[in-house]
């Protein structure tokens, strides 16, 4: 799958690529990431890409112009692929989403700054998604959650295949059952005997009964 993130901060979004998951799956060439900047769609010499509200108002508003040549910049190529603004007023991210999102073969995140971007940019995408109630300074850390939350379904991307089948909010609602390793006992609390037992089908009805 490809990954391209719209912002004006892409050392952001390329930094968090470097560890981890995620690295070995871009160096594996699992995954694919495209970072692009609205600045490069502007032609004045500041390569500003903000301005005041219409209305007036505190802070500074997105322009549409670049955003939308920057979409279209990187759409050029057809694939199936959707574009994403992460938004507060969006339709909230759940692992469900998560699966919708893991079929397509390109995802494209817009990810606005200030007080957000010029409302016309609706046109121009395909959904908006939040992550929460809640107001970041920008829309990177939501993409990143996103991306982080796909890549971890696609083939050969965990190293364990069943890694991502039986975590929390894989089934329904439900959490993941408790997790132990050793040692079998430290500072006196010990690890449930039925983990220790040996017997797969006691162990699998322990973590069923505790999984929320």
């Amino acid at each position: 799958m490809r990954f391209t993130v719209i912002t004006i901060f892409p050392q952001l979004i390329e930094d968090y690529f470097k560890e981890g998951i995620l690295s070995r799956a871009l160096k594996k060439k699992q995954i694919q990431l495209k970072t692009i900047t609205p600045r490069k769609f502007v032609k004045d010499r500041h390569q500003t890409v903000d301005d005041m509200p219409y209305g007036g108002g505190a802070g500074l508003v997105m322009k549409i112009e670049p955003l939308v040549r920057a979409i279209k910049f990187v759409t050029k190529i057809k694939r199936k692929r959707r574009i994403i603004l992460l938004d507060p007023r969006g339709k909230r991210f759940t692992q469900k989403e998560v699966k919708r999102l893991s079929s397509y073969e390109e995802l494209v995140f817009i990810c606005g700054r200030y007080e957000g971007v010029d409302e016309r940019i609706r046109y121009s995408i395909d959904e908006k998604l939040s992550i929460g109630d809640f107001v970041l300074m920008g829309g990177e850390l939501g993409a990143l959650t996103v991306v982080e939350a796909v890549a971890r379904l696609l083939p050969n991307v965990l190293h364990h295949p069943d890694s991502a089948k039986y975590e929390s909010f894989s089934e329904g609602n439900n959490l993941e059952h408790p997790q132990y390793t050793r040692p079998e006992v430290f500072e006196g609390h010990k690890v449930p005997p039925v983990l220790l037992s040996g017997d797969h089908k006691k162990v699998e009805q322990w973590r069923k009964k505790n999984s929320k």
